[in-house]
């Protein structure tokens, strides 16, 4: 549940109230009972820090989402290659 900040605008008392989004406004002061009590704009209680989220973060290489896996390797890259070893043997072999 959000915290909305509300003022008197006619005694100045000020006051946080946990409220559901649904639940109706208030507008009546607790302190004087005048209805001059208004909502006030308040910053966000949160900061976004870092690169951010995006589409692609979760998702496999066919593009399908796959949850908070990270993504699998298959055979072929995680492989080493052998054709460097082949030609360093055979330079060896005729020096």
């Amino acid at each position: 549940m959000p915290i909305y900040a509300y003022k008197c605008s006619s005694c100045n008392h000020a006051q946080d109230v946990l409220q559901k989004m649904s639940d109706p406004i208030l507008t009546v002061c607790p302190e004087c009972g005048q209805d001059t009590y208004v909502k006030q704009v308040t910053a966000a209680g949160f900061q976004l820090k870092g690169s951010g989220w995006y589409v692609t973060d979760f998702r496999d290489n066919k593009g399908g989402a796959t949850g908070a896996t990270a993504p699998s390797t298959t055979a072929t890259e995680s492989a080493p290659t052998t054709a460097p070893a082949a030609s360093s043997a055979a330079s060896n072999s005729t020096s």
